[in-house]
């Protein structure tokens, strides 16, 4: 599974996939691309667990208020931070064995991981300003 990106940099639009070892980049330009993918029960290993750069888990659900809030400002991270976060969605409603993996009682949870393993969490909905400090505080 993939996703069609349109490169900030030169407006390529390219195939990006959700499970890579490396980090997505634009063809014509090499310019770190926006990596945001779904995540679930089925493909979350391959998507979230393996890869190099610091991954941001959204267990989320569509009838979250906060969850639908937060949302766009995770996407704007994941554009911002190109080529350092990878932004995986999970809709915990279908996504039983992933929200359990994470004991998430509570959305929205993030959960910010560095080679498949937990390296911080934060429990409701923060305003963008917020979430950039505490990613960056975590991004190599």
């Amino acid at each position: 599974m993939s996703n069609i990106v349109t490169c900030p940099g030169c407006g390529t639009r390219t195939k990006v996939p959700a499970a890579a070892s490396g980090k997505p980049r634009c063809p014509s330009c090499k310019t770190d691309l926006p990596w945001i993918v779904a995540g679930d029960d089925e493909n979350f290993g391959a998507v979230a667990d393996a890869g190099k750069v610091v991954v941001l888990v959204d267990l989320w659900a569509p009838w979250c208020g906060p969850c639908r809030m937060v949302s766009p400002a995770l996407e704007r991270l994941a554009r911002e931070r190109a080529g350092r976060l990878k932004l995986v969605k999970v809709n915990v409603d279908t996504s039983p064995r992933t929200q359990g993996r994470f004991r998430a009682q509570s959305i929205p949870t993030l959960v910010l991981l560095s080679g498949g393993k937990e390296i911080a969490r934060q429990v409701g909905a923060l305003r963008y300003e917020q979430l950039a400090a505490w990613v960056d505080r975590f991004l190599r």
